[in-house]
């Protein structure tokens, strides 16, 4: 005798959202399927396209988060990296979404412009507050930095950053973010 599932749509449409970000962050969006979100869930593939309408819908749907940055306003460009680093590295540790948008975005424009809306929502709007002058600029490249260090670390495995503390990462990194924010650009 199977169970079956209780008749929920919002409990139905949040276990398929949270077994799409689960595909989508361990097999990438390029191999995640409607049918394999389907399957871990339990229900027909045709359930998911009725909540969705789409793969590109879903995984966009499914890239939405909140990075739940601090509020940088008085706080030294200095210390910008000691302040923004723990919340990315929770981000990057704890939310397989965020790595999964990452992975994908070099090879999909649907995940490439979910990131940018991250940046342009979020992060840009954050920094804000310290920089000089130029701020969507400046944020552009603290988000190279950013990113290129999450790639590195988490997507890539690269093992001296891996071995790296998150201390002696921010460390390293806090130097630049500060440069950024309030040095010349050239």
């Amino acid at each position: 005798m199977t169970t079956r599932r209780p008749r929920s749509a919002e409990g139905t449409r949040a276990d398929i959202l949270a077994a799409a970000r689960t595909r989508f962050a361990a097999d990438g969006y390029e191999r995640t399927t409607l049918r394999a979100v389907a399957g871990d869930v339990g229900v027909d593939p045709a359930l998911v396209v009725r909540y969705f309408g789409s793969k590109e819908a879903l995984f966009s749907t499914a890239a939405e988060f909140d990075l739940q940055l601090p509020d940088l306003h008085g706080v030294d460009p200095g210390d910008v990296a000691a302040t923004l680093l723990p919340r990315f590295f929770a981000v990057w540790e704890e939310q397989g979404t965020f790595l999964a948008l990452l992975r994908a975005a070099a090879t999909s424009a649907t995940a490439a412009g979910a990131m940018r809306e991250v940046f342009v929502r979020q992060v840009a709007p954050a920094l804000a507050p310290v920089c000089v002058d130029q701020p969507e600029r400046r944020a552009a490249l603290v988000g190279s930095q950013v990113l290129g260090l999450a790639f590195t670390r988490y997507v890539l495995a690269a093992a001296p950053l891996t071995a790296m503390s998150r201390a002696e990462v921010a460390a390293a990194v806090a130097p630049v973010l500060a440069h950024y924010l309030r040095g010349p650009l050239g």
